[in-house]
């Protein structure tokens, strides 16, 4: 079983989303001041979760702009955060978010580390895959690194050149790594994005258990096969349960 990390395992999401807002907001006050032209903030609801959630910190930042018809150089990912570049606000991003974060602390989804001890009890190998290229650090301020066999982040996923969601690439990488006989048809993914759960779908994985907390309806229109909107009545039972059964478990 392969997780995500924010908004699955953490309530990171939240923060990164008002990280990116942050940056954004002020990058385009910047330059609506500038160029004289008006002001329109980047909005959670609609800017953050089409353009930015769930895929790599440059390719949100590039799909973002892209949207707002902003061409900036793409720069290089050692650009500091001050450079107006796509990977300087990438960087700046990641900058609000690892303030936050020393700040506040991480939250963790208590149900979830649960459930995973759980599936652990059982023989089940458990991985991390995320986009994020702070998965290990996020995990181990939150005491639950040894919870998870294998991840593959964001680090990974740029060493072995993956493709980001909604491609299957850092799933399966990561199902490889978890097993020495790697089947996605006896694997399953969860995911609180909508390019997460394409990816899990595009990867022929068993189950696509979509985390909808926001209670959306996206996930299930975009291939997860099991919707929940939280992790309280989820049992390693129920989820061996789906494999053995075949079909959706309620």
């Amino acid at each position: 079983m392969i997780f995500d990390l924010d908004g699955v395992i953490t309530f990171t999401a939240r923060v990164h989303a008002g990280a990116w807002k942050q940056m954004f907001d002020e990058f385009l006050k910047e330059r609506s001041s500038q160029l004289h032209e008006p002001f329109r903030e980047f909005t959670i609801g609609r800017d953050y979760l089409t353009y930015v959630d769930g895929k790599p910190r440059y390719d949100g930042v590039a799909s973002f702009l892209a949207s707002r018809n902003i061409s900036i150089p793409y720069g290089s990912p050692s650009d500091p955060p001050s450079a107006k570049t796509v990977c300087g606000l990438g960087n700046w991003k990641d900058k609000l978010f690892n303030e936050k974060v020393e700040k506040d602390g991480v939250e963790v989804d208590h149900d979830v580390v649960r459930l995973v001890r759980e599936l652990r009890a059982r023989d089940v190998r458990v991985g991390v895959a995320s986009s994020s290229r702070n998965v290990v650090p996020i995990l181990q301020r939150a005491g639950i690194r040894d919870l998870f066999d294998e991840i593959v982040d964001g680090i990974v996923s740029e060493r072995l050149q993956l493709r980001g969601k909604p491609e299957p690439d850092i799933f399966l990488a990561c199902l490889a790594q978890l097993t020495h006989n790697p089947d996605p048809r006896k694997a399953g993914v969860a995911e609180d994005a909508t390019v997460g759960v394409m990816a899990g779908h595009r990867g022929r994985f068993a189950l696509v258990l979509g985390v909808d907390r926001t209670g959306s309806g996206a996930l299930g229109k975009n291939g997860a096969n099991w919707v929940i909107r939280d992790f309280s009545t989820i049992t390693a039972e129920k989820i061996t349960a789906f494999f053995r059964e075949g079909a959706r478990v309620a």
